[in-house]
């Protein structure tokens, strides 16, 4: 019977062969598929014109020599010389960064604790520009000269503050009705109803167009950039680009954007993406909120998206919906008018009566529903509960700026605050202890970062926020490399600041079980884990994030003068085409 095995027996000649065959195959298959790919980027029968295209790493604001630059505000104003000489710099926002306030026969000077304005404020100075806002101030009109200017800072005047006035009907309708009831809840999600009433959304369109009015007449010529912030102005963008099409318009989103299901409970859906869609840029905290624009847009109008290069066409114009991660001034100018962390945490304690050997936890923010201040009063609650010997030796400073406090979700909220803390102080409080110490004050910027300075953990526990800037500024304050950032997923910085303790806002337990763990870290832990974050903080700073917009604005004005020079020049050869004739934008 003949041995089967001999039929298995391939010569090691063949095998070669084969192998040989399969790699060539593959490399076949590979070099294929690139110039498919390659060819699919750019249409039959198209040529790019010299420089039309950007390197693939700079897509989408991001560069990748970025993080090489020390960012500052002489970097800002040598963009503004090198790339956008002359250009005028116009901010657009609700909140002024100076308020003027009777106080008896004098006039006070207050810079509100604000996020935004701790982020633009330094931006509008190193650019000279002119910053458009609701003049609220009980003495804002005393200031002002007939124009309705004030230069500012006062010990330093280096931009122009132009106040628009509004009307108590106004300022009820537009910020408190349509803005705070309606916008900020839907792009938030924190379980509260947003409410839309037709009268609250003609008052935003009229005070839209008020501020629209403003921009026209404070521009000095055809072609201004102008910044404009927020959810007050959705409908702003466009009104611009009908006066002014010549202008480049960038338009910050500072809170999340809801995907396109939640969004369509607004009535005027429509009309808000038609009117941000009159931006040369939107710009979001994170890639995140840009695919939920993008597939609003998609979904409720007749457009076309560009995904790739995240671009929309829309009624013949062009929006790049790009990220731009906001951050603060490096190094915080509040710094150098404070002591060393030492004699700060000297004065908190003393201020609050606090013993040395309690451990200071701190939560920094307005008082708004969606910074899940009761959940960490409820964090607290478990860790109290089940870890007995911590009561009398860990406090948590709650800093509650009063907001919006007309409205009833924000009454309900306030009541609700102080009965949790109530409740908690007469539970594990004893004499000379309360484990909360509740503050419903306004603080300025400079009492703040002493509050950081002092506290061993702070607590940023949203249920739902664009970026948050407690946490970066927090980490700023801590020059000594201690301290423990204990931060909500849920929170735009928590894409950043990967050092912090990452936590679910919404899971009581294992927030108390991360705030056990941020008590009981070394000290050699918190140095490491800190140095880190202060790294990216000062890397990422404002004045990158400014920079970044201010780049990709440049980048625009260069292509609109492209497009001109091509257009008025001799019809170009049959194999060029012209980029206004163009049906995709070239990649930022």
């Amino acid at each position: 019977m003949p041995d089967s095995s001999s039929y298995l027996v391939i010569p090691s000649s063949v095998l070669w062969l084969l192998g040989f065959a399969v790699v060539s195959i593959s490399i076949l298959i590979i070099a294929t598929m690139v110039l498919r790919a390659r060819r699919s980027g750019i249409h039959t029968g198209e040529t790019e014109p010299a420089g039309s295209l950007l390197p693939e790493f700079e897509k989408n604001g991001q560069s990748a020599t970025a993080s090489l630059v020390q960012w500052s505000p002489e970097t800002l104003r040598h963009i503004l010389a090198k790339e956008l000489p002359d250009a005028q710099v116009i901010v657009v926002s609700n909140r002024e960064p100076y308020i003027h306030n009777r106080k008896g026969d004098d006039v006070q000077l207050v810079v509100p604790a604000s996020g935004l304005v701790s982020a633009l404020e330094p931006i509008t100075r190193a650019c000279a520009g002119t910053w458009i806002a609701y003049g609220g101030g009980s003495a804002d009109a005393l200031v002002v000269d007939e124009n309705d200017r004030v230069e500012v800072p006062p010990e330093n005047p280096s931009y122009t503050l132009r106040r628009v006035w509004l009307s108590e009907e106004e300022q009820q309708g537009y910020y408190l009705g349509f803005a705070n009831e309606g916008l900020w809840p839907l792009c938030h999600i924190a379980f509260t109803r947003p409410i839309f009433r037709t009268s609250d959304w003609e008052t935003y369109e009229a005070v839209n167009r008020k501020f629209a009015d403003t921009v026209v007449a404070e521009a000095r010529n055809e072609q201004p950039i102008v910044l404009v912030q927020d959810y007050h102005f959705a409908l702003l963008p466009r009104m611009i680009r009908e006066r002014l099409p010549e202008a480049t318009i960038i338009t910050f989103w500072h809170i999340p954007w809801p995907n396109s299901e939640v969004f369509s409970i607004c009535p005027w859906r429509e009309k808000i993406l038609e009117g941000l869609l009159g931006s040369s840029i939107v710009g979001f905290h994170t890639q995140f909120h840009c695919n939920n624009f993008i597939e609003s847009v998609d979904r409720f109008l007749e457009s076309r998206i560009e995904r790739e290069d995240s671009a929309i066409s829309y009624g013949g114009e062009i929006s790049l919906v790009h990220a731009y991660p906001i951050s603060i001034e490096w190094p915080p100018a509040q710094l150098g008018k404070l002591p060393d962390v030492v004699q700060c945490r000297r004065r908190i304690r003393e201020k609050f009566g606090l013993a040395d050997n309690v451990r200071l936890c701190v939560g920094v923010e307005r008082l708004d529903y969606t910074k899940g201040i009761l959940d960490r009063f409820d964090a607290l609650d478990e860790l109290l509960k089940l870890r007995p010997e911590w009561i009398g030796k860990v406090a948590l400073l709650q800093i509650a700026a009063p907001s919006r406090g007309t409205l009833p979700a924000y009454q309900q909220l306030y009541d609700e605050c102080l009965r949790h803390a109530e409740d908690l102080n007469q539970r594990y409080g004893r004499e000379g202890y309360k484990p909360i110490l509740m503050v419903t004050e306004h603080h300025s910027q400079e009492q703040v970062y002493e509050i950081y300075r002092a506290a061993d953990v702070c607590m940023v526990t949203s249920l739902h926020d664009g970026m948050n800037l407690v946490a970066k500024e927090f980490v700023a304050a801590r020059d000594d490399e201690q301290g423990v950032l204990l931060l909500s997923m849920f929170a735009g910085a928590s894409k950043e600041l990967l050092e912090a303790l990452i936590v679910n806002p919404y899971d009581a337990a294992t927030m108390g079980d991360a705030l056990l763990q941020a008590l009981t870290m070394s000290q050699e832990e918190q140095r490491q884990r800190m140095q880190r974050m202060r790294e990216i903080v000062r890397d990422n700073n404002v004045y990158r994030w400014a920079g970044s917009m201010l780049l990709d604005a440049a980048r625009l004005r260069k292509r609109v003068a492209v497009d001109r020079a091509v257009g008025a020049a001799p019809a170009a050869p049959g194999n060029v085409i012209s980029l206004l004739d163009r049906k995709r934008v070239a990649a930022l």
